[in-house]
């Protein structure tokens, strides 16, 4: 029998007691009497209410044996102890001095199974080993960085009976900690930390741009200190290499500071070590962006000012979250203006991201791929609303044109060479730097394409790793980051990879994308660019990893959010259905979009205040505004696309 179920009791009382404790320390909070009259109505709980009530595990009993002792402490570590001190009293002291509970948490599908073994050479009356097993669901490493993970789970505690004490106790075990599903989702929740690209351009104001890192910190220990203390260590191992953080290297917490809260004024001091004694204002508000960003979601209201304190106390900063806007840049920053897609007449149409009227106000996108120069299979519109780009209906050629009247196309920028349909171009992505990504599925040379500010000679981005043919791609608006759906031996995933750019180009003065498509020179270590020669740049997609290993047919999929796209696909043996999923492979909290049958195409905004957009074989164009159903614009359309 699993701890998940032979816990229960043992749970139940220590909750009552902590429950017990609660209701004695804080019944003006909330812990009311029971009416003698009246009907039964629901009792709305304090503000804070739920983080006073925490569950503490219960330390080991007199004279337990050995099997209580292995359960005892596999409960201890689901508690809410902020340094797991009543799992250390199932240890022995040597081993409670080696252990380290943060080194990792491995979650199990449905919690660890117990079973006694042989001691091998140590199997006397005075030792025991109990083997733990479990269906790995998936892990955090040492930063708290979430992993999908399978297989099987198997790990040895050993126990020994104390000579002094005469009590069993642990003696030799794995690092990190261990639980179930369930209770990892009671324990943990995920947090965005906030970094700044590093190997793409600034905004033209000058500002960096924020990429999203998302972690799982503790919900009932603090977890605003320590989501301030993950943002200080830097940045996951998988992001570190294109991102930067403002703070200096070896920043943290003053010592002695144990816990932050913020004031009645919403205003959050964090005091720091002498690392960052001399940082000069600029530098400072970057980090007090940062922090502004990475605290928004943690409390109802988010955290309005963060003021930043050097050890010896004096003030280096202050700011609020409306000036932070200035100081960095978020990866979306500006709300789209309207929602495309292609309509009966394979042109690329638009209607108005507030519409309420929605299907009245459809219309021509303006611009030659608007007015039917070419009949169109699917378009990308620049995140500035300023280009399109789209590709021919019968897949082969890729168009750039601005999005004004009276504009021509121009001469394809790419061309591919495959036999079918299905075998040419994927629908264009555009990041926040007006670069343009495809990937051509020619079987004889498939290959993901990048061209800079959509024009030139593309130039093939290395995929070192990938292990199967490009059928969909989105990249972030951070520009860091690329979804891509991968067809490998009849299944479709979606992976997630980080773009390193090495010896990119600096900005050229050349004009519009037609001048520079028409300066291409072909492939080579330079590219004539109209009015300068620059070196050619090498775009790598790096260290891709599944994050829907569940799904065996990922149809469509759209960014939705700093760290979460929007997915439509299918497990083995189910149906379709549509989901969230962050950048590292877990469920965001909430729930799912409503359903809708027959989901070819869906488009989201990282805006996530703007509504779903889908394509239906059944519907049409359909859209879900928050609240809402599912409402058709179109009858005749397919391809939707938000501006990115």
């Amino acid at each position: 029998m699993g701890p998940d179920r032979e816990r229960d009791g043992r749970r139940r009382k220590a909750a009552r007691a902590v429950a017990y404790a609660a209701c004695g320390a804080v019944l003006l909070a909330g812990c009311a009497s029971m009416p003698d009259s009246g009907d039964l109505r629901g009792v709305e709980s304090t503000p804070r209410q739920d983080a006073q009530v925490r569950v503490f595990a219960l330390p080991p009993h007199e004279n337990a044996p050995p099997g209580q002792i292995v359960q005892g402490f596999l409960e201890a570590l689901t508690s809410d102890d902020p340094n797991f001190e009543t799992a250390l009293k199932y240890l022995t002291p040597s081993a409670a001095e080696k252990w380290r509970p943060d080194a990792s948490t491995t979650v199990l599908d449905g919690g660890p199974t117990a079973d006694h073994v042989p001691a091998g050479s140590r199997d006397d009356p005075d030792n025991y080993a109990s083997t733990l097993t479990g269906a790995r669901f998936a892990t955090l490493d040492s930063q708290q960085s979430y992993q999908p993970a399978g297989g099987l789970y198997r790990q040895t505690l050993h126990l020994t009976r104390e000579k002094k004490s005469g009590q069993w106790r642990i003696d030799d075990l794995p690092q990190g900690i261990v639980m179930g599903k369930s209770d990892f989702l009671r324990n943990y929740t995920s947090v965005n930390k906030y970094y700044f690209a590093s190997n793409t351009p600034t905004e033209s104001d000058g500002q960096p741009v924020s990429v999203a890192d998302p972690v799982y910190v503790r919900k009932k220990v603090d977890p605003m200190t320590q989501t301030v203390s993950s943002l200080l260590e830097g940045p996951s191992r998988w992001l570190g290499p294109v991102v930067r953080s403002s703070f200096p290297t070896g920043t943290a917490l003053k010592k002695g500071v144990t816990s932050l809260t913020p004031d009645d004024q919403n205003r959050l001091t964090v005091p720091l070590n002498d690392k960052a004694n001399r940082v000069g204002s600029a530098k400072c508000t970057e980090m007090a962006a940062q922090l502004l960003y990475t605290l928004q979601d943690l409390t109802p209201t988010g955290v309005d000012e963060v003021a930043l304190q050097r050890a010896n106390g004096t003030q280096l900063c202050v700011l609020d979250k409306n000036r932070a806007e200035i100081v960095a840049a978020r990866g979306v920053v500006q709300r789209p203006g309207f929602q495309y897609f292609i309509d009966g007449e394979h042109r690329l149409v638009r209607v108005a991201g507030d519409s309420v009227e929605a299907a009245a106000d459809v219309g021509p996108a303006p611009g030659a791929l608007g007015e039917g120069e070419k009949e169109l299979r699917s378009a990308a519109v620049s995140r500035d609303e300023d280009s399109a780009a789209g590709v021919s209906l019968d897949g082969s050629m890729l168009y750039v044109g601005s999005l004004v009247s009276g504009g021509s196309l121009g001469e394809p920028v790419l061309t591919s060479q495959g036999t079918t349909r299905a075998d040419r171009l994927t629908t264009p992505s555009w990041d926040g730097y007006g670069d343009l990504w495809v990937a051509d599925r020619d079987p004889r040379k498939p290959r993901l394409l990048f061209l800079e500010k959509g024009a030139g000679e593309p130039l093939e981005v290395r995929t070192p790793g990938l292990d199967g043919r490009i059928e969909a791609v989105r990249v972030a608006a951070d520009g860091v980051r690329i979804a891509l759906i991968v067809e490998k031996d009849g299944l479709r995933s979606l992976y997630i990879g980080r773009i390193e750019r090495d010896g990119r180009p600096a900005e050229t003065s050349a004009g519009s994308a037609q001048e520079k498509a028409s300066a291409r020179t072909g492939q080579g270590t330079g590219r004539a660019t109209g009015q300068k020669t620059v070196e050619q740049s090498v775009v790598s997609v790096l260290e891709l990893h599944s994050v829907t290993p569940q799904l065996e047919e990922v149809t469509a999929m759209s960014w939705a959010g700093d760290s979460r796209l929007v997915v439509v696909g299918r497990e083995q043996g189910g149906v379709q259905q549509m989901g969230y999923v962050q950048v590292d492979g877990s469920t965001p909290a909430g729930s799912a979009p409503a359903a809708l049958t027959g989901v070819k195409g869906i488009a989201a905004s990282e805006d996530e205040r703007l509504p779903l957009v889908a394509y239906s074989e059944e519907d049409g164009i359909v859209r879900l505004l928050s609240g809402s159903k599912w409402q058709k614009l179109v009858k005749e359309g397919s391809a939707p696309v938000y501006p990115g």
